[in-house]
């Protein structure tokens, strides 16, 4: 019996990087396991294929496989016997982390230039540690900011005595209310009605480049200016042709198929899901960094204020970036952290004024149950979350896949039972990887899901206790 399988994996290299593709799937995946065989390089009508054989010894059925290179890459699979569905899942899912390793070391070699229209200049920066915290601490479900501020105020309970449990509740209470200025606050940018795109120009270096030219940030600042002025100053599209002149007094050729320009009209994304969920559109915030994430901060839509990064505008097409929205709105329009705040100030007052005798008892190991507990409760929010994008924007397989590319490096880990069990309880709000898109890919009819929270507490449930069957 043969039957075959193909699907397609997207990318954003450059084609100057298709060859370079293909050699880390042979030399970082194929060559490191003895159950690829044939593995050769090949040309056709369609482009460069790396072909090999899969076969694992003891059985009789085995796999003739190609990727063929391209945007998207195109993968085909010719399955001779009765090939286990486990095996061919997790074949997929390696060639799909091999092609995002290599998009990763790419990125590290690609020059990103993005730029708001009629906004002010701003350098393209790393992921600080000070933006890392505020993001935290202050977006999302806020349960970090909840806690710690509760650990903290045992200290201050021995000093100020019965009343400072509630003294800090309300203290945390008008921080909450203020979170989305705070969280507005690390952005660069805020998108309106009147300014709605953003304009992202990508500039891949072949290792040619990267070994002949140092760039640094200053020099990075100054092509940025020099192409805004050129381009978007004199009302003309950002592209290589455009830019061509400037790459070349600082050594770069500007190829076209070295340079790719993505332009998003981002207000009207989140217009659009918001129109979805019934929400008014809440503030919209970008902070130019390069690190890929989405928060939602903010009581309501009123106030409430949607952080994207464009590293996120980077990695994900149109369609993902929307998923992610709708996560993020869903957080807003059940208000989860407020329910968040709930959640943590309750069993903080619970344990000052009701199991105090216990916790002198057990101590620290009180407050890592404790904390466990909490982070695996906000875990049903998180799932939700992505339920209700699926549901309201109908694109579960799309959220699936845009986890699937921010969270690649977790997929790995998360292959190790262990692991998963320490995901399962760990200090993270949301649920391990493998969990949320699994469930994101097999979801059917989503229409009749009546109930998105009682629906993700037995989801996540099930999957946790599946763990020790």
């Amino acid at each position: 019996m043969s039957s075959k399988l193909s699907f397609t994996i997207e990318t954003e290299i450059s084609p100057i990087n298709f060859d370079y593709l293909l050699k880390f799937i042979e030399e970082n995946y194929l060559r490191k396991r003895n159950i690829f065989k044939d593995i050769a390089f090949l040309e056709d009508g369609r482009g460069k294929i790396l072909s090999f054989k899969v076969m694992v010894e003891g059985f009789s059925w085995s796999m003739d496989t190609s990727i063929i290179v391209g945007n998207p890459i195109l993968v085909e699979m010719y399955l001779s016997g009765s090939v286990p569905e486990e095996f061919v899942s997790r074949i997929k899912e390696d060639l799909f982390i091999s092609v995002q390793v290599f998009e990763d070391k790419v990125r590290q070699a690609t020059l990103y230039f993005t730029w708001v229209e009629g906004k002010t200049i701003v350098p393209e920066k790393v992921f600080s540690k000070k933006n890392n915290f505020i993001i935290k601490v202050f977006s999302e479900s806020m349960l970090f900011f909840f806690l710690i501020f509760i650990f903290v105020s045992v200290f201050l309970f021995i000093i100020f005595g019965p009343y400072t449990p509630i003294f800090l509740v309300m203290i945390q209470f008008i921080i909450l209310l203020f979170s989305g200025k705070i969280v507005s606050s690390i952005g660069d940018w805020e998108i309106t009605k009147d300014n709605p795109y953003v304009h992202i120009l990508q500039y891949q270096l072949t290792p040619e480049e990267v070994e002949r030219i140092k760039i640094n940030p200053k020099i990075l600042a100054e092509i940025k200016n020099e192409v805004y002025n050129s381009t978007l100053a004199k009302g003309k599209k950002v592209e290589c042709e455009t830019a061509k002149d400037i790459f070349l007094k600082y050594g770069l050729k500007c190829m076209p198929e070295s340079v790719s320009v993505k332009i998003l009209n981002l207000y009207e994304l989140v217009e659009y899901a918001c129109r979805k969920f019934n929400l008014n559109t809440p503030k919209i915030i970008v902070s130019n960094i390069t690190i890929p994430n989405a928060a939602a901060s903010g009581v309501s839509s009123r106030y409430g204020v949607m952080l994207i990064t464009t590293g996120l505008l980077v990695q994900l097409n149109e369609e993902e970036i929307l998923t992610v929205i709708g996560h993020e709105l869903s957080h807003i329009k059940g208000k989860d952290t407020v329910a968040f705040f709930t959640l943590a100030s309750a069993e903080y007052i619970l344990r000052v004024y009701i199991l105090w005798p216990l916790v002198m008892l057990l101590g620290f190991i009180y407050l890592l149950l404790a904390f466990s507990m909490v982070y695996f409760i906000a875990k049903f929010f998180e799932s939700k979350a992505d339920l209700e994008s699926a549901i309201v924007i109908g694109k579960p397989k799309v959220l699936a896949e845009a986890l699937r590319k921010i969270g690649f490096r977790r997929l790995v880990l998360e292959r190790d039972i262990s692991f998963r069990i320490r995901a399962w309880l760990g200090f993270d709000p949301h649920p391990p990887i493998y969990f949320r898109i699994k469930r994101l890919e097999e979801l059917e009819k989503s229409e009749d899901i009546k109930h998105p929270l009682i629906k993700s507490i037995k989801d996540n449930v099930s999957a946790f206790v599946s763990l020790f069957k």
